[in-house]
């Protein structure tokens, strides 16, 4: 009977936190509420044998804040990294001069864009990036009569499209995993294995957006310029960068695949060449002075995603521990087919828009935490299922804060750019589950 109880009682619980997620409410503040309510619906069974006590503080809140460390580093590198691209002025560099080449045909214009963005975005990484980046390329397409219907899709989806190599944003997925005891003893992290899959998956996707543009081509071509945003806050002259520079944002992902570089040191490597490529060590003062504006920047930016992160750890350790004994239940209820799993998860991909119950940034946490508690499943399998939707709905979900801003900027209706941003993502989703199958798990 205290079983039913408890069931009910976490299920009612994670149906508010579902409601509340998608209603946009504060993740950190849910994460921790629920956090709390957990814990006091599993003390209520432990009086009648149900599970077994722990220590709330030590095991719930110090552990998985603790070895949550190194994560944290390789999140504030990345995105310090990011921010190094753009206040050397190599990221506007890179944006400016394609599309200066493409300015004469505005359907190779925008193919240069997507292309360019996600090249940058394979190591920047946040809100403050994306505005830099996005000012410099909406301006610039606008002049082009390229729609917005289109421009915004393209800008947002490029982004995406790198996040599947971009290490800050591995190890944030990652970090959902972080303890999970898998059948096979494997775990999840960053590597050759890891980017065999992440590499083919951004080309997929690319290669979507592209066919995006061509299917909009005649609109590109018959388009009307435009203005967009306001001109003042538009950078006005070109970086002057050495060209070999615009390699750089993919240098510390070549340093991981050709040399097994730990990330830390890839992206610190990456960085000093940046500085020393614009000029920015010439002087002591001057690499004083960037060399500190980068990193508040870059801290100040990822600040807020930090705690929450910090909280989910505290919500999840409390899920693995909750559903522990309700796994045997759970495993007679859930399919444990694999391929039928994977394919629902593709079919149901939508579910993952407004942090619903497949995405990993809202109540999919809660899903993944009742998947881990069942131990019957291998960990690139459960990381596959929730961060393939979670992935691809980042670049077409109005939840995403750089979404958000590139719509609200070129004033763009949310349900235009829900309208032309969906059906890819979620197309895409199909074929990269299937390369998870097939290179992941």
């Amino acid at each position: 009977m205290i079983m039913w109880i408890m069931g009910i009682l976490l299920i009612a619980s994670f149906a508010c936190f579902v409601i509340y997620a998608m209603r946009g409410g504060n993740l950190t503040v849910g994460f921790f509420i629920l956090t709390i309510v957990w814990t006091l619906i599993y003390f209520l069974g432990v009086p009648f044998g149900v599970g077994e006590p722990f220590d709330v503080i030590e095991e719930t809140f110090a552990q998985p804040a603790l070895t949550y460390g190194p994560t944290i580093i390789q999140i504030i590198c990345g995105a310090w990294f990011g921010r190094v691209l753009v206040d050397t002025g190599i990221a506007a560099s890179i944006s400016y001069r394609t599309a200066k080449v493409g300015e004469k045909s505005p359907l190779l214009a925008t193919i240069a864009v997507a292309l360019v963005t996600c090249l940058i975005f394979t190591s920047a990484y946040g809100v403050g990036s994306a505005i830099a980046i996005g000012v410099i390329l909406f301006p610039i397409l606008g002049r082009l009569g390229v729609p917005k219907r289109v421009s915004v899709p393209v800008f947002t989806l490029s982004i995406g499209a790198a996040m599947w190599i971009n290490n800050v944003m591995f190890v944030q997925f990652a970090a959902f995993y972080q303890g999970y005891e898998s059948p096979d003893g494997q775990v999840i992290e960053w590597g050759n294995h890891y980017l065999s899959f992440g590499i083919p998956a951004m080309i997929v996707q690319m290669t979507a957006v592209i066919i995006f543009i061509l299917l909009n081509a005649k609109a590109i071509k018959n388009g009307t310029p435009y203005e967009v945003g306001d001109p003042a806050d538009r950078p006005t002259d070109i970086p002057d960068v050495p060209v070999w520079t615009y390699v750089l944002p993919v240098v510390p992902v070549a340093l991981s695949i050709l040399f097994q570089w730990d990330s830390v040191p890839a992206l610190f490597l990456a960085s000093i060449i940046a500085f020393l490529g614009t000029g920015h060590m010439k002087t002591y003062k001057g690499f004083v002075n960037i060399l500190n504006s980068t990193a508040k920047t870059a801290i100040g930016d990822i600040g807020s995603l930090i705690i929450m992160l910090l909280v989910l750890r505290f919500f999840q350790q409390t899920a693995v521990t909750v559903m522990a004994d309700f796994g045997p239940a759970l495993t007679s209820i859930v399919p444990n087919n694999e391929f039928i799993l994977a394919l629902a998860v593709c079919i149901l991909a939508p579910l993952a828009l407004f942090r619903g119950p497949l995405e990993l940034y809202g109540a999919g946490s809660a899903v993944i935490g009742i998947l881990m508690g069942m131990g019957i499943f291998n960990a690139w399998f459960l990381f596959a299922m929730l961060v393939v939707p979670s992935m691809t709905c980042i670049s077409a979900c109005v939840t995403q804060s750089w979404n958000m801003w590139a719509v609200n900027y070129n004033e763009l209706e949310p349900k235009t750019f829900l309208k032309n941003g969906v059906p890819v993502y979620w197309l895409c989703t199909f074929p990269i589950m299937g390369l998870a199958g097939l290179l992941l798990f």
